[in-house]
């Protein structure tokens, strides 16, 4: 027996411990490039997830006449446009039919791009054509008052960095004009 315990001596019975196994934490199993990526994806939602899309308000300053003739004339419709959103907005289109005085006056239609700085406000011109047969009042009115009501439905087409969005436009008050000849 004294040969055995010998033998044994400063050596462990295998049979009845476990070796200890390590096991590695969760990122250091990411590679360090798909860890930055996450993080970027990351950082990207949490920035999106502020932005959000207020429509803006776009509002008839004044109505310019720009040329009168015997078959119709021309009108500039000023609009003030403002922008709420903290990024910058292009209009890709932008259509109005317009009422003067309660008759229909014409259809306005602005297809070059506009720029909307963010949190600002940008003015707006829409030219338009019009033609005296069938507009009555609203035609008497351009020639006689200086200011006159109006009537505006329509949409304007943005292209936003969350997509593009339709805003519907309809509004009527009163507006003042500025005259061809003062």
């Amino acid at each position: 027996m004294v040969g055995e315990t010998q033998a044994r001596c400063g050596k462990r019975d295998a049979g009845s411990v476990k070796p200890r196994v390590r096991i590695p934490h969760l990122a250091s199993r990411i590679p360090r490039r798909a860890s930055a990526l996450l993080l970027v994806a990351l950082g990207s939602c949490a920035t999106l997830g502020k932005l959000s899309f207020k429509e803006p308000d776009i509002r008839l300053e004044r109505i310019d006449i720009t040329g009168l003739s015997l078959g119709g004339g021309t009108l500039d419709l000023v609009f003030d446009v403002y922008n709420p959103n903290a990024f910058r907005i292009r209009s890709t289109r932008m259509e109005v039919d317009l009422d003067l005085e309660e008759t229909h006056f014409g259809t306005a239609l602005l297809e070059r791009p506009l720029d909307l700085s963010p949190e600002n406000h940008s003015r707006v011109i829409v030219p338009t054509r019009f033609e005296w047969a069938g507009l009555g009042a609203g035609a008497r009115a351009l020639l006689t008052k200086r200011a006159v009501g109006y009537g505006l439905v329509g949409k304007v087409i943005l292209d936003t960095p969350l997509g593009d969005e339709t805003v519907a436009l309809k509004a009527n008050g009163s507006v003042p004009l500025r005259k061809l000849v003062r």
